[in-house]
């Protein structure tokens, strides 16, 4: 009786990735990411942008509901947006002002005698006047367009 053992021969290989395939994704992940990094960066600062104007839209909506219901009387201070009044209503669902998407207070100046409308308004992310980008003052009145009428 002829009995063979077979034997099978395994290749001798050794799991993973060369020096040269790492390095080749390597490389590819860094091209990627300089052409994805600064299309995020720049829809961060378009939403920051998006969310000052709503905000600040939002406040003015609350502001000339205040004067509606006050004889037309704007408040001191935007505070007064978030105070309860005698019946438990405020003009913001908000325990507090939001602050702009920097983390800095919303600035407001009543109307006076020469602009009939409030202006609530930001001074961007230096918090200085002026400014390009993300450093743009952001008004409600350049928002809608004009001055304050």
């Amino acid at each position: 009786m002829n009995t063979a053992l077979s034997t099978s021969k395994r290749p001798s290989s050794k799991g993973g990735f060369s020096l040269a395939e790492l390095m080749v994704v390597i490389v590819i992940i860094g091209l990627l990411a300089t052409l994805v990094v600064p299309k995020v960066v720049d829809a961060l600062r378009r939403a920051f942008g998006g969310t000052a104007k709503s905000n600040i839209m939002a406040i003015t909506a609350a502001l000339d509901d205040y004067a509606i219901n006050n004889a037309g009387s704007y408040p001191d201070s935007l505070e007064a947006l978030v105070t309860p009044d005698e019946n438990g209503y405020t003009y913001l669902k908000q325990k507090r002002v939001p602050l702009d998407p920097w983390g800095t207070e919303y600035q407001y100046a009543p109307p006076t005698a020469s602009e009939r409308d409030p202006r609530v308004f930001t001074l961007g992310k230096d918090g200085s006047i002026g400014g390009e980008g993300e450093d743009k003052d952001m008004d409600n009145w350049t928002i809608l367009g004009g001055t304050g009428r």
